[in-house]
């Protein structure tokens, strides 16, 4: 019967056929402990991340997450697909080619992932030095702004991350990011580096004068440095 029950632990119903998602259930009615059972196997998260912005193709993720192999990024996906958190679609003409998308169950996620971020960062292992990606980069940004500093700022930034290009809206309270794209109202400003790391330096602090210099910007610099000042990481935690 403990097997049997374990069992049916590991399937979730998907319109009304039982699919098997993962073996290791934690058997308990907390919502959070579900939510780990639904998005806590290693890979998960940092998948999910990537599509916070947008469709993705199943290389494009690859290639953002070299330590993740084809094989566990097919299982993940699939696992996400079963579970309602993301859809698999293929683009109109003339792209034609298949991207994977977060529902709209998977993009409520973002602010559970955002005070997730805020927690996590204030612990004295948190490493920045490690490799951030682009879309990561981005999600920092929305997550690390302090919305009672904007008053009434309005304005449109672009954000240039090697090769890929983002737009940003600052309005009302809120910063709103976009993979960039034709017809983007021309922006107010602009950063751009070949890495996520000067951004970093730049908007949190406490990095080497190279990478800040290694952050090229656009714009006025009294509004460049009123941005900038929007931003700033919480305190680490008392020891």
């Amino acid at each position: 019967m403990k097997l049997q029950n374990e069992t049916m632990r590991s399937e979730i119903a998907t319109d009304g056929v039982k699919s098997r998602i993962h073996g290791r259930w934690y058997g308990d009615a907390c919502g959070a402990a579900f939510a780990m059972e639904l998005i806590g196997e290693r890979w998960s998260l940092p998948i999910i991340r990537e599509m916070m912005l947008g469709p993705r193709r199943f290389s494009e993720i690859r290639a953002e997450l070299p330590g993740l192999s084809a094989k566990t990024l097919t299982e993940r996906l699939e696992s996400l697909e079963r579970t309602g958190i993301v859809r698999r679609e293929t683009l109109p003409p003339p792209a034609s080619v298949q991207v994977y998308r977060l529902t709209q169950w998977g993009l409520a996620l973002e602010p559970v992932m955002q005070e997730l971020g805020r927690w996590a960062v204030r612990s004295t292992l948190h490493d920045p030095t490690l490799p951030i990606t682009p879309v990561s980069l981005m999600l920092s940004l929305r997550t690390m702004i302090h919305p009672e500093r904007m008053g009434d700022m309005a304005l449109t930034v672009g954000f240039d991350v090697a090769a890929a290009k983002f737009t940003g809206r600052l309005e009302g309270g809120q910063l709103v990011i976009h993979p960039a794209r034709d017809g983007d109202p021309q922006p107010d400003l602009v950063f751009a580096a070949e890495s996520g790391f000067p951004f970093l330096a730049v908007f949190y602090g406490k990095w080497p004068r190279e990478e800040v210099a290694a952050l090229r910007i656009e714009g006025d610099a009294m509004l460049v440095q009123r941005f900038v000042d929007l931003f700033s990481l919480p305190p680490k935690c008392a020891s």
